[in-house]
């Protein structure tokens, strides 16, 4: 039946993972349907990068780290300063991430303004990446005021890399100028 929610007995596995995911942060049952983004499988071909800015160990598609590598390496040849702040997340750790902040008391939908819901963060993909500069607090909209993106915006393309949240982004998330993802085949 057409517009009918989905029976867990009757979706593909990933839909059911994905709705017990969402279930249990109190996103709606239909949010997989409604959902302006479009849904990101797991990467499944992951290697190890450097460690990210606090030290944690962080993996990307091997594409995407070859792709980052240079981009980094191009940007410190002009003094420029980019670094990981996150990279691939599965998706129980995007879970656990919208988890820690509605125990924190924020509302879902203010944390769907801003986190991805499991599933549908590029994150997953193993090509998104979080980058910070130096001087610049991490994950905050001064980003846009750095050297660091002034450089990413007129260079990134060129290593396959784009900024997917621009400010009024048609998936309706907040602008995040520091989240970069890489698309093979990109100019």
């Amino acid at each position: 039946m057409a517009g009918a929610p989905p029976s867990l007995n009757k979706i593909e596995p990933l839909h059911e993972k994905l709705l017990v995911l969402h279930q249990a942060l109190g996103i709606a049952p239909d949010y997989l349907d409604t959902c302006k983004m479009p849904l990101c499988s797991e990467a499944n071909r992951l290697i190890d990068t450097e460690l990210d800015y606090y030290q944690r160990p962080q993996r990307l598609m091997p594409e995407a780290f070859q792709a980052w590598s240079a981009m980094k390496q191009a940007a410190a040849t002009q003094q420029i300063s980019i670094f990981l702040i996150s990279a691939f997340r599965d998706y129980q750790y995007q879970h656990d991430v919208i988890a820690r902040k509605l125990a924190e008391g924020r509302s879902i939908t203010e944390i769907l303004s801003v986190n991805a819901a499991p599933g549908f963060s590029e994150h997953h993909t193993g090509c998104a990446i979080d980058i910070g500069t130096e001087g610049c607090e991490a994950l905050v909209e001064n980003f846009e005021n750095t050297k660091a993106f002034q450089w990413l915006t007129e260079n990134a393309a060129n290593y396959g890399f784009r900024m997917t949240y621009p400010r009024n982004n048609s998936y309706e998330m907040a602008y995040e100028p520091w989240h970069w993802c890489f698309a093979e085949g990109q100019p």
